[in-house]
């Protein structure tokens, strides 16, 4: 039996008895966090519903598949496989969609291939910018995004043009 079987469990019996020796009262301490909770849950909603309904409609639209024509030969040259132009550019957006074109791109490459190499580099090294930033800056008085979203997105593409660069070797 692996020792990670344990872990939650210690975790749990080590919190209290913190809170014995604090003499905190466990249970209110609990429901004021669950309330914290479920308010930041309504405070974050509008803006991840927000980035939610754009992926939606850009796939929709057809715009995503415009500016997967636009970008897969730019990324071509960049030293990214045009095959995963689409998950280049849904991934800073959204997390499920982005697994489910993973998975397209594994059932249509392979995983072990090139393409797929690159995918699941892409998938395990970049973060979903537009979502992050609606979750965490809604909640901070950082309103201003002026560099932080452009800079992210730069920084994911450098980090997919070196990832698949490694990716040819390995």
């Amino acid at each position: 039996m692996a020792i990670s079987v344990y872990i939650m469990p210690v975790l749990i019996l080590a919190l209290l008895i913190y809170a014995r020796i604090k003499r905190l009262e466990t249970y209110n301490v609990f429901v004021r966090g669950a309330k914290g909770a479920f308010d930041l849950v309504l405070g974050i909603f509008p803006f991840v519903a927000t980035v939610m309904i754009m992926v939606a409609l850009m796939r929709a639209s057809g715009l995503m598949d415009i500016l997967v024509g636009i970008t897969a030969p730019v990324f071509g040259l960049l030293g990214i496989p045009p095959e995963v132009a689409e998950l280049e550019l849904l991934r800073p957006f959204a997390g499920s969609g982005s697994y489910a074109l993973l998975s397209d791109i594994y059932a249509q490459y392979g995983a072990d291939s090139y393409v797929g190499r690159c995918a699941s580099v892409i998938m395990g090294t970049s973060e979903t910018i537009f979502y992050v930033a609606a979750v965490y800056f809604s909640q901070t008085s950082v309103k201003k995004l002026y560099y932080a979203i452009p800079l992210a997105l730069g920084l994911s593409l450098f980090g997919t043009m070196v990832a698949c660069f490694l990716c040819r070797f390995l």
